[in-house]
């Protein structure tokens, strides 16, 4: 069964900087290579909303106008592992922070936005951003 496991969340100050990771495993039908990974975040009381992505085909990123510039999206298809480099982190990135992944053919900003493009999730790991 495949599964995504995030870690890599924590308490930081504002300016502060944390990296998540994405690992995954149990990819035996498709490779986890041929995945598109996306990075999710829901703070409380408010909806889900994407953050950043990789896509499987050839490892273009789109980030959410909020974090361009600040966060970084990579992947190391080698470990099975996608991670987020977050920069100058400020309090309304506070959230639990949720990678997915899915097989699809969608391209661009979209991909921030149809969560049903992904069917594996993780449980999510806990940013918080104090001011």
């Amino acid at each position: 069964q495949p599964q995504l496991v995030e870690s890599g969340g924590g308490l930081v100050q504002s300016g502060g900087s944390l990296r998540l990771q994405c690992v995954s495993s149990g990819f035996t039908l498709n490779p986890f290579s041929r995945y598109t990974v996306g990075w999710f975040r829901q703070a409380p009381g408010k909806e889900r909303e994407g953050v950043s992505i990789i896509h499987s085909s050839d490892g273009t990123t789109v980030h959410r106008d909020s974090v361009k510039g600040r966060f970084t999206i990579s992947r190391d298809n080698a470990k099975n592992t996608v991670y987020l480099q977050m920069n100058n982190l400020k309090p309304e990135d506070t959230a639990v922070y949720y990678c997915a992944a899915g097989i699809t053919y969608a391209r661009g900003t979209s991909l921030l936005y149809y969560f049903n493009e992904y069917d594996i999730w993780g449980q999510g790991t806990q940013v918080t951003v104090s001011s």
